[in-house]
């Protein structure tokens, strides 16, 4: 089995999970907010969505450097490009993912801005801590949402008080 399968087993798994939260997502909240240090429902929601970008990042470059990078939050507005976004981008994290070999997964990745750097780590590491845990713990802050503003909660690793029919 190459080093890549169960990350990517895990990661499509992962992804099936994070697009049920994000599909509960209201796009009458998108500017709702629990506190005024948090992001907005709808900051947090994109984030989310655009996590999967870091796996291709991670398997298509040696690094992300933030000083010379050319990055731009995207700004959705409704669910539905949340959606589109994430599906787009858990697709091309899926092929990056795949094309990568033992040897590309044990590489290290860097991750710095101009000078300072963040951390050095090989390439499956960052995939775990840095993209899938990444999710979760937006996919969690999503859930706290839903629970504060009494939408539905999804079954995630075991059934919500909201949702005990379905895994």
């Amino acid at each position: 089995m190459a080093m890549k399968d169960p990350i990517l087993a895990e990661f499509q798994h992962e992804a099936a999970l994070t697009r049920k939260t994000l599909d509960r997502i209201p796009d009458d909240k998108f500017d709702w907010t629990p506190h005024k240090k948090s992001f907005t429902l709808g900051k947090l929601a994109s984030h989310t969505a655009d996590i999967p970008t870091w796996a291709v990042m991670t398997m298509k470059q040696p690094e992300l450097d933030f000083a010379t990078a050319d990055y731009k939050p995207k700004n959705e507005k409704t669910k539905d490009e949340i959606l589109k976004n994430f599906d787009e981008n858990v697709k091309a994290a899926v092929d990056a993912i795949k094309g990568g070999s033992d040897d590309d997964m044990m590489a290290n990745w860097k991750l710095r801005n101009g000078e300072q750097v963040y951390f050095e780590m090989p390439r499956a590491q960052v995939l775990r801590g840095m993209v899938l845990n990444h999710t979760v713990h937006h996919r969690a802050q999503l859930g706290v949402y839903l629970r504060l503003l009494d939408i539905p909660v999804p079954s995630i690793y075991g059934p919500s008080a909201d949702d005990s029919g379905g895994m």
